[in-house]
């Protein structure tokens, strides 16, 4: 176990380089066992999540090696278990990912219950009615999940929700299918693009990738592929905040602008400036940041949704730089009962924040913050208390902090060339 130890109160500027986006990443990983040939993946973060989608395909038979900075090489040839590895499936949330390669692969799994952070109720409805939709049974109990299908036949499905886990799940299984499916009310996600880029090049034939319907024409095989994981807007939207209520001038290189849209509005609408110069994303020093009524002088209100609206995983980001803005305004988290709860430690740290309900704070800025022993309760939210401390006056230590390396990859290593003062040391 390990812990930050930050001392606050330092600008931060100079240039940092996203890692790749690990919700890009974990679903191209499940997507190695839809070939016995080989699969190279670019740019893949070394974050904790992938090595633990590793390991649950080496168990499974598979075979890995790290070839380069980023660049991993998985062949699962000899994958013939069916039973995935409890223990590890407890560990990462998308071990549910294994459940479409499997079923393609070879016609079922078991898998156990998957784990994840803890933010509130994540439903699985959608993959099982997608995959029932398909011609597969789903037993269930509370040791897991057993999936069957003697074939999977092409149909047209509407979703009950945009769950992007689930379409990722469907456009697996569908890659194989007989026939053609159609996925409506399909999460179109940059990180679902991407994997739908990906199976594009094992050979699957998909239309209308980056809309909310979907078409698969599915392969009777597929085979091996080069792909390059795409920038994590997700880490992006984080250094961004961070740079302004630091007051840090900063370049955040190679990103990909159209990720960024929403982003960018809202985090305006809290008064940070920021502009594209080529593929980087330039965030202004000392900016005064000030929130943006809306008309008629009305709080304004922040809420997320599916893509391309406000991601939730920034609601934690967002709220923390809200503490260093003047103005008021209201965030409400739609997706997650759970999300909110890290606040508390921003109020402890000095933050001026309502909390209304599970899914509703209002953050009154600003409010001078002050270094605390904090714990990382999941990985963006301890991505922005890793951020509160590093603006807070004093010392803070951050405890949990495998929580935050399961989303950001040496984060620790590229704060400190921002000009940050951190440690990571044991904890005792």
């Amino acid at each position: 176990m390990e812990k930050f130890v930050i001392e606050g109160g330092n600008r931060l500027s100079g240039s940092v380089r996203p890692g790749g986006s690990k919700n890009e990443a974990l679903p191209c990983l499940a997507a190695t066992l839809l070939t016995d040939e080989e699969v190279t993946l670019r740019n893949v973060p070394r974050i904790a999540d992938v090595e633990i989608m590793l390991e649950i395909i080496q168990d499974l038979g598979g075979v890995y090696e790290w070839v380069d900075d980023g660049v991993v090489k998985v062949k699962t040839e000899n994958v013939k278990s069916k039973k995935l590895n409890a223990e590890l499936c407890r560990r990462v949330r998308a071990s549910i990912l294994f459940a479409g390669a499997m079923l393609a692969r070879e016609g079922g799994c078991e898998l156990p219950p998957p784990g994840g952070d803890v933010i509130g109720r994540r439903r699985l409805d959608s993959h099982f009615l997608a995959f029932e939709a398909l011609g597969a049974t789903i037993d269930m109990s509370p040791k897991g999940f057993v999936f069957k299908a003697n074939k999977l036949v092409g149909t047209d499905i509407f979703m009950d929700e945009a769950s992007v886990t689930a379409t990722e799940n469907l456009l697996m299984a569908a890659a194989v299918a007989k026939g053609t499916t159609i996925v409506r009310n399909a999460a179109c996600e940059p990180h679902v693009q991407g994997l739908a880029r990906m199976l594009s090049k094992m050979g699957a034939q998909i239309e209308g990738i980056g809309t909310n319907t979907v078409k698969v024409k599915g392969a009777k095989g597929l085979w091996g592929c080069d792909h390059t994981i795409g920038p994590d807007y997700l880490e992006i939207g984080s250094f961004a905040g961070l740079a302004a209520i630091t007051g840090g001038e900063l370049t955040i290189e190679g990103v990909v602008p159209d990720d960024l849209r929403m982003i960018r509005l809202v985090f305006a609408k809290l008064g940070i400036r920021t502009e594209f110069r080529g593929d980087d994303l330039f965030v202004p020093g000392e900016q005064e940041l000030r929130i943006v009524d809306e008309v008629g002088g009305q709080i304004p209100k922040i809420d997320d949704a599916p893509w391309p609206a406000f991601p939730t995983d920034l609601m934690s980001i967002a709220i923390t730089v809200a503490t260093q803005c003047h103005g008021s305004v209201l965030f409400f988290e739609k997706m997650f009962e759970g999300r909110m709860f890290f606040v508390d430690s921003l109020i402890a740290m000095g933050a001026r924040i309502i909390f209304c309900d599970p899914h509703r704070v209002v953050v009154i800025g600003p409010g001078k913050l002050y270094g605390g022993t904090l714990e990382s309760p999941d990985v963006r939210a301890g991505m922005a208390l890793l951020i509160a401390a590093l603006k807070a006056e004093g010392e803070s230590t951050i405890y949990n902090i495998r929580q935050i390396d399961r989303g950001y990859s040496k984060v620790d290593d590229k704060l400190r060339a921002l000009g940050a003062k951190i440690e990571r040391l044991p904890v005792d």
